[in-house]
């Protein structure tokens, strides 16, 4: 397992219309290192966005899709999703505001 650093974690966020109405109860949506654990990405969000505290981590890995070229079959790279709960009392990433 490679060592994956905090700031590796987190690659980007999901801006979907479900992501975004999950956003007022505290619930956020990222796309995330492949091989990243659910710790990892709890120490992650807790770190790069100051004042924040998880509740908890949901994660879900997605195969690559097929793709044809012609009669080359070929798939896309994996991904992996997490869904971030955080708690009542914590701040609100604020990356999301003015979207």
């Amino acid at each position: 397992m490679a060592d994956i650093k905090y700031y590796d974690v987190i690659l980007k966020p999901v801006i979907t219309e479900k992501s975004m109405s999950g956003m007022s109860d505290k619930i956020y949506t990222f796309l995330v290192h492949p091989d990243a654990t659910k710790t990892q990405i709890k120490e992650a969000v807790e770190k790069m966005f100051e004042g924040t505290k998880v509740k908890r981590v949901n994660t879900m890995n997605q195969d690559g899709k097929k793709r044809r070229r012609g009669l080359v079959v070929g798939k896309t790279a994996r991904t992996k999703k997490a869904i971030v709960f955080l708690t009542e009392e914590s701040k609100e990433i604020d990356i999301f505001e003015g979207l």
